[in-house]
């Protein structure tokens, strides 16, 4: 080096690294600074790479573009100017582009905590959940550096949860602040299906580290996972009070106040979020969830197609479409569905929901070999997924049946909380609950909410975590006061889905047939409504039906079968054991004689007769579930023997449904 390159360089160097400091708190004046360095040293890579950076920072997108990609071609090697590059093109919506950038980034720096986590984060907005947990591992593999966490990372990061989980259990004996540790063994928790664990170490982590952003997402994500919805909603509006643009945590949000029935601000949300990044399919596909359950199908329907034409084998998209079960689907969509069932990397998620999509394109065509075959693919696969065991729920069944005997509600009457709100509506999914909430909310004292995890939460609380076994017989050995406790504790949760002020609300939950006992015991003035519906009719109906979550047993005929027999076993034990508790609303009845039905119906419920129950299609309210759309129309009868054109491959349902 001369002299004279000496005299050039030392000045730069200074004018460089004060621009550097500027970038943060004066972003326009660290721009001023950057362009008088590159007219002094023309394509300085340094002062290229501040000038697109406080760009970007001041909002100027397109410029922050030209000169980062410059950068980049020139600099390929260059981690930090491919993660500034992908800072911008994720700004500008560009995911794909903003991903390729991240993995350059990370190829050429492995411990790059920040591009790891944004690699996540792009990854759960496009739906990639195995990528962006794969991504976070990596981020908090290259966040730590003690020996052991990283130890526990790296398990953490090839799947090994069991080898981590030890580790970390071991670490937090020893120093039970850690509040990486804690974070640490939280998401591996999470990754176990261990969400009540992972709620646990994550709320000790932040009580510790009240500033420590990642747990409280992470937190976020496993409460609303939880059917805690509520909870998670002011965790992120703070992440968003810090980070108000976040993508990710608006539309957990949004998820959120779905969940919470307050779709009018969900869709804000996601409008918002889609007017900024308007090229991300999954953001569509929740956008079109929300107005389908506000009751904007054409909107909805619009949305769908959107996702679609953004990712073509986006399947869930289809599934969507489908759902509705009045759009019919185009000869061009069912060759394009057909089509992307060809591509040799499509990820399961996408491949069983273009199979429902297909089973039931085909159902509406007449072809009903090849719909079963289809539906019947799109089970197996989900079906892989999941957990379940038949045995488990039959044990579970026998174990009520042995606690909730008349002597026990002899022994405990009179206790509980009085409160006579609740209208319980249980059940089979899809054997009519929906059509019974849509009539029971159309009576002015009535107001339908959603199907509400509350019950099942308070169950499992109420066990303390215990062995499984331990629940329900635990309940025997509550106090009086406990039990109205534990009444009020449902009631308060509840609380804030009743938007319209009613004396009475339903909670549609299907699954809460395993809970009779417990609303009789700490509710005892609720009314219980269980939805029948011929036994065939219904589990063909639910094996057909992709459900969101929670219905574990309907994707194996035998196993639907098994689950019916046990349902009836157990709602006919309460028929003996507390006659009188359980209104039954047979479907068939429903339809044939509607008005009968309806003021049975209401008169169970204590409720006058209102012509408004008859005309229940004209109710304008959210409904989330399948039958979103069947609800909005008068009471149909084709539903009625549907199932006899699959009887040829219903085989094994009729065999498990024999009693």
């Amino acid at each position: 080096m001369t002299p004279a390159d000496s005299d050039v360089l030392a000045p730069v160097a200074q004018a460089l690294a004060h621009a550097t400091r500027l970038l943060a708190r004066a972003p326009g004046l660290a721009a001023e600074q950057a362009r008088a360095i590159l007219e002094a040293v023309p394509g300085h890579p340094e002062a290229e790479f501040v000038l697109g950076s406080a760009l970007r920072r001041q909002g100027d997108n397109p410029g922050a573009r030209d000169v980062l990609e410059k950068l980049a071609g020139a600099q390929p090697r260059s981690p930090h100017a491919q993660y500034e590059l992908a800072l911008i093109l994720a700004s500008l919506g560009e995911t794909a582009g903003a991903i390729s950038a991240l993995r350059n980034c990370t190829a050429l720096k492995p411990g790059f905590s920040d591009a790891w986590r944004g690699l996540g984060d792009l990854l759960t907005l496009q739906g990639d959940g195995e990528g962006a947990d794969a991504a976070y591992a990596r981020h908090i593999r290259a966040a730590v550096n003690d020996p052991e966490l990283i130890r526990a990372a790296d398990a953490l990061c090839q799947g090994q949860l069991g080898s981590a989980e030890r580790t970390l259990k071991d670490r937090l004996k020893r120093h039970p602040t850690d509040v990486a540790a804690l974070r640490m063994l939280g998401e591996t928790a999470t990754r176990l299906g261990r969400n009540a664990d992972a709620e646990n170490l994550l709320r000790r982590c932040l009580e510790l580290a009240p500033s420590f952003t990642a747990p409280r997402h992470n937190l976020a994500v496993v409460l609303y996972r939880e059917g805690k919805a509520r909870e998670a909603i002011p965790l992120l509006e703070r992440l968003l009070a810090d980070s108000p643009r976040d993508p990710n945590y608006r539309s957990l949000l949004a998820a959120c106040l779905g969940a919470t029935g307050e779709f009018d601000r969900a869709i804000d949300v996601y409008g918002a979020v889609i007017r900024e990044l308007p090229g991300q399919p999954k953001i569509w596909m929740s956008y079109g969830h929300a107005l389908r359950a506000a009751g904007r199908r054409d909107e909805s329907v619009a949305a769908y197609h959107r996702s679609i034409a953004l990712a073509p084998a986006c399947g869930e998209a289809y599934w969507s479409l489908a759902n509705l079960k009045t759009v019919p689907f185009t000869d061009g969509q069912v060759t394009a569905m057909r089509a992307a069932l060809e591509q040799p990397d499509l990820g399961d998620d996408d491949r069983l929901h273009l199979h429902y999509a297909l089973g039931r394109a085909l159902e509406v065509a007449g072809d009903y070999q090849e719909s079963f075959r289809h539906y019947a693919e799109g089970a197996r696969i989900r079906r892989g997924q999941l957990r379940y065991s038949a045995d488990e729920t039959h044990a579970a069944v026998q174990r009520a049946k042995a606690v909730f005997t008349a002597a026990f509600f002899a022994r405990h009457a009179g206790q509980g909380c009085g409160d006579p709100a609740p209208i319980f509506v249980l059940g089979l999914p899809r054997s009519g609950s929906t059509l019974i909430e849509q009539i029971l909310s159309s009576h002015s004292a009535v107001e339908g909410t959603m199907e509400l995890p509350d019950l099942a939460i308070l169950a499992r609380e109420t066990g303390g975590g215990t062995a499984a076994e331990a629940y329900p017989a635990c309940l025997d050995e509550l106090s009086p006061d406990t039990i109205a406790a534990l009444g009020r504790n449902y009631i308060e949760r509840t609380s804030h889905q009743r938007k319209l002020g009613r004396a009475f609300f339903i909670d549609k939950m299907p699954n809460n047939w395993v809970h009779i006992g417990l609303i009789k015991l700490i509710l005892p003035q609720a009314k219980i409504i269980d939805a029948r519906r011929n036994p065939m009719a219904a589990c063909f109906s639910a094996f057909k039906q992709h459900f969101a979550r929670g219905q574990n047993f309907s994707y194996d005929l035998t196993e639907l079968g098994r689950y019916y027999r046990d349902y009836v076993d157990l709602t006919a034990h309460f028929d003996a054991s507390v006659p009188g508790a359980i209104h039954r609303v047979i479907y068939e009845d429903m339809v044939e004689h509607t008005e009968r039905e309806i003021r049975a119906l209401l008169a169970y419920c204590g409720l006058p007769f209102e012509a408004a129950c008859l005309s229940f299609h004209e109710t304008r309210r959210a409904v989330r579930t399948a039958s979103s759309e069947q609800v909005r129309r008068p009471i149909f009868r084709e539903g009625i023997g549907h199932w006899r054109h699959y009887e040829a491959w219903l085989g094994e349902l009729k065999e498990a449904l024999l009693f």
